[in-house]
């Protein structure tokens, strides 16, 4: 896990479900750091810095293009 590296921060845990989709689509390896303690308790986000997308530094291009088609005019999730 140290190869992986944070692309993305979000703030609750509704905002990653999409993008889990479609990084499995695509056979990438990637974690969300607090993932689980803040959907037991939401209201911490801000003190633990939000939920982190971590990924391996080879797919860090392939995961920016695929934040990039999520939050475009279209499909604002991310």
């Amino acid at each position: 896990m140290q190869d992986f590296i944070t692309i993305a921060t979000f703030n609750y845990t509704h905002e990653i479900v999409v993008l889990k989709h479609r990084l499995e689509q695509e056979n990438i390896a990637y974690f969300f750091e607090n993932e689980t303690t803040l959907s037991v308790a939401p209201f911490y986000s801000t003190a633990l810095g939000g939920i982190r997308l971590k990924v391996h530094q080879n797919d860090f291009e392939a995961v920016r293009q695929i934040l990039e088609e999520l939050s475009g005019p279209n499909l604002k999730i991310v």
